[in-house]
């Protein structure tokens, strides 16, 4: 039951929240105090990257539902400022990536300072759940039930999935097309490094387009103002890393592209699930060069779909360049029995050009070999030797015939220096 004394000791930590972002637990404190509107219960929200002087005066007044990044939530801890020893009900909210490697230290440490089962209930919430993650879960749950409202890994239905063929170099370019050409006034880019979303923001802005990064390496208050101004449409396009594929809530949004395919399948899905959200539709494009095609397969294979490719006015020969070029092609077989030269010539006959003007010369030059008046052919290792009459030994090869007692391979002696003198006698 809550309670209305203001007493520290009476509002203890009830219910904790643990999101993978920052950006997330800003956005889950909202729907908490947004449900929780007529709720006596006091909630408040906890991450890194901002002053904790202000946190810990906020938790000494009490607070039932608190909703944190494990990070700050254990600095929290360490400088005695949160007591998890009452927590009724713990929450992992995008549970695939907190239970992923890096997060699996912290999430073992916090558990540690909650009470045990049956005391504490766990709930795991995320759109994509391996079996992998599904195993690592067991050792946090105690006789678990699982919910599913959709069949795992699968996208919204709503959301049109489509994507362009584009050689890695011409990215940029089609993206900005597609933009300007389609009017788009909503954008939300995906790529795989924050180096490549700050590069490809700016490159977007010397194309007239208003564009923003967000990524972690920027400072807290820089992330959140990029997105308020997205939110808010004073920028059109949002270039971020995949610290914005998780769970964040973006009302409407119409366009989601996959700059940069994602190297983990399910992170795909998360992406394109910022959009076709609360019953809207969206599209989702992904931009493939031939690089991606193995990073393409996996996530066809994880959504069990196949992803229809279109082509965009000025880049329909994208696709076609993708194929291996003739030069690049293996060179057929030589049939066994048949000469390397006489495949050769065949493929001329049928039209082949010759390599070079040279050749072309040395071709028509050449007598046929199995005319009678053709002079006798040797090989080119034959050093001017007419193999066809009796074998006569070289005045040379008779030299060394004639004195076997010295090698001609061998060289001449030389003195060898002794490593060690004997002493005299």
């Amino acid at each position: 039951m809550a309670t209305k004394s203001f007493s520290p000791a009476l509002h203890p930590v009830r219910c904790l929240i643990l999101t993978p972002t920052r950006e997330l637990a800003i956005q889950v404190q909202e729907s908490v105090k947004t449900y929780g509107k007529h709720v006596p219960l006091r909630s408040f929200v906890v991450y890194g990257g901002v002053n904790i002087n202000p946190q810990i005066e906020e938790l000494r007044k009490g607070v039932e539902i608190l909703v944190a990044t494990p990070g700050r939530l254990l600095d929290l801890v360490g400088q005695r400022a949160v007591n998890l020893g009452k927590v009724q009900i713990l929450v992992l909210d995008e549970a695939d990536r907190m239970l992923d490697m890096g997060f699996i230290p912290d999430i073992k440490r916090i558990i540690a300072l909650l009470p045990k089962p049956p005391m504490r209930q766990t709930l795991l919430f995320s759109a994509t759940f391996s079996d992998e993650i599904r195993k690592l879960s067991a050792q946090f749950l105690d006789d678990p039930a699982m919910v599913e409202v959709a069949r795992r890994n699968t996208p919204a239905e709503l959301v049109t999935q489509y994507l362009y063929h584009v050689e890695a170099n011409r990215k940029r370019e089609l993206l900005a097309q597609l933009v300007k050409r389609n009017g788009w006034s909503q954008v939300l880019v995906f790529t795989k490094t924050k180096h490549g979303a700050n590069r490809l923001a700016s490159q977007l802005q010397r194309d007239g387009i208003n564009a923003d990064a967000i990524h972690g390496n920027k400072s807290q208050n820089a992330r959140i103002r990029a997105l308020d101004d997205f939110k808010e449409g004073k920028v059109k396009v949002l270039v971020a890393t995949d610290i914005a594929a998780r769970g964040l809530d973006i009302e409407e949004l119409p366009h989601v592209v996959n700059f940069d395919l994602s190297h983990i399948p399910e992170d795909y899905v998360h992406r394109i699930g910022r959009t076709g959200r609360a019953g809207s539709s969206g599209e989702a494009i992904s931009l493939v060069c031939p690089e991606d095609r193995p990073l393409l397969s996996a996530i066809e294979k994880l959504i069990n779909r196949k992803i229809e490719a279109r082509n965009a006015e000025g880049f329909e020969g994208e696709r076609r360049r993708e194929a291996p070029r003739p030069e690049e092609r293996a060179a057929p077989s030589v049939p066994k029995g048949r000469k390397r030269g006489e495949g050769r010539r065949e493929s001329e006959n049928r039209g082949a050009k010759p390599e070079g003007r040279q050749r072309r010369h040395r071709e028509e030059e050449r007598t046929p070999r199995h005319t009678a008046s053709a002079a006798p052919v040797s090989s080119g290792n034959a050093g001017g030797m007419d193999f066809s009459k009796p074998y006569e030994p070289s005045p040379s090869a008779a030299a060394t015939v004639e004195n076997p007692e010295r090698p001609a391979s061998r060289k001449p002696s030389q003195a060898i220096p002794a490593l060690f003198r004997r002493k005299a006698a």
